[in-house]
């Protein structure tokens, strides 16, 4: 009897509600073995743990000789230098503590060091700025309030920037889905994200590739030829290239990776590190992929329970992989039960070691490079 008067408001429930979101039927590749290259290990956690309690979210990293900087979930801008925390900037205001919070607040996401030593950011919900840190002055470059092409920006991402610092390539997320509601985004399979050029000079922008599924982290080729761009709920990486025979076209540089990516970032050994929050187990269940063919179940998910509550079942794997330079898998490091290092966003080299950034975990984690 109990099973019944439980069981029918929940039908009502399911039949009545509306779903915020309304995905169509993805098809993906059975996921790599995770075997050879891919064999998972432990090697995430001989990582330690920096600033633990002391900032929230620390999405992207950047350095100036050993003073490194980050941007955190209550919008500020960091600067971390002998182990003390010190805020340079912040282009929002107002309370910064829950998600409906962050339009107002503002969320750095990614950040680079132009050829000036000044840095560049990307606000998911402000736009780009360039913050000079020894003086603290912002300068707004471009505002998410203007429409590009006709469409506005809702989820400014990541960028990388032209050694020259003339070019700045970033990503638009999505035209649709704000940074708070990245998990409706990827359910949806949304694809209005856009692949962005900003002239500093001119203060033009272009649209270079749109109609993309989460295109989330950027990174310029060393020869400045080509600009990756990893569109997340697609696990794989898009390349766009900027001259020679190929200019103006695009390619896959590598797809049906073993995760979702995040940022991408240089290695020293002339590939690329890429960051992977979640997996695709094989062998194993990836949920992703399951529910990428049945729309219907993400539906009914999205009418019961909260983003919060759904974060909550997906498994806390933690993986980086390093690509060649021609997109090859070179090495991966996992941590896979995301004891040490969480929700990972980012991996920035510097000086022999890795830096872990995340976009939930209230910490940074540092890898030595001779560890692994």
């Amino acid at each position: 009897m109990l099973a019944v008067s439980l069981t029918i408001p929940l039908l009502g429930a399911m039949l009545l509600l509306d779903s915020p979101i309304d995905p169509q039927p993805l098809s993906f590749k059975e996921p790599p073995l995770l075997l050879g290259v891919l064999q998972p290990n432990t090697k995430l956690q001989q990582a330690e743990r920096l600033f633990e309690n002391q900032l929230i979210g620390p999405e992207s990293i950047a350095n100036i000789g050993d003073v490194m900087f980050t941007g955190t979930a209550d919008g500020r801008i960091v600067k971390l230098e002998n182990g003390e925390i010190e805020t340079i900037a912040q282009f929002g205001s107002g309370p910064c503590k829950t998600r409906d919070d962050e339009p107002a607040c503002g969320r750095p996401l990614g950040i680079r060091v132009g050829p000036n030593g000044t840095l560049f950011v990307a606000d998911a919900y402000k736009g780009l700025f360039e913050v000079n840190p020894w003086k603290r002055e912002v300068k707004l470059l471009i505002s998410s309030e203007t429409p590009i092409e006709g469409r506005k920006m809702s989820f400014v991402n990541d960028l990388t920037i032209t050694q020259d610092g003339r070019k700045i390539y970033f990503t638009d997320s999505s035209s649709k889905w704000q940074r708070r509601d990245y998990l409706l985004l990827v359910m949806e399979g949304t694809d209005d994200g856009r692949l962005l050029e900003y002239d500093t000079e001119t203060k033009e922008v272009k649209v270079l590739l749109d109609q993309l599924r989460f295109p989330n982290g950027v990174q310029l080729s060393p020869a400045e030829d080509f600009v990756l761009v990893a569109e997340t709920t697609m696990a794989r990486i898009r390349r766009f290239y900027l001259s020679g025979l190929m200019k103006g076209g695009a390619d896959l540089f590598v797809e049906n990776l073993p995760g979702f990516p995040d940022n991408i970032r240089p290695s020293s050994s002339g590939g690329y590190w890429v960051s992977m929050a979640t997996i695709r187990s094989n062998p194993g269940f990836s949920m992703l992929d399951f529910l990428s063919e049945r729309p219907y179940i993400k539906r009914m998910i999205f009418k019961l329970f909260s983003q919060e509550t759904v974060m909550k079942f997906v498994p806390r794997y933690s993986l980086v992989l390093e690509l060649s330079d021609s997109g090859a898998f070179r090495r991966s490091l996992h941590d896979p039960d995301g004891q040490v290092a969480s929700y990972i966003s980012e991996v920035h080299e510097h000086d022999g070691h890795l830096y872990l950034g995340s976009f939930r975990a209230p910490f940074l984690c540092r890898l030595s490079l001779q560890s692994v």
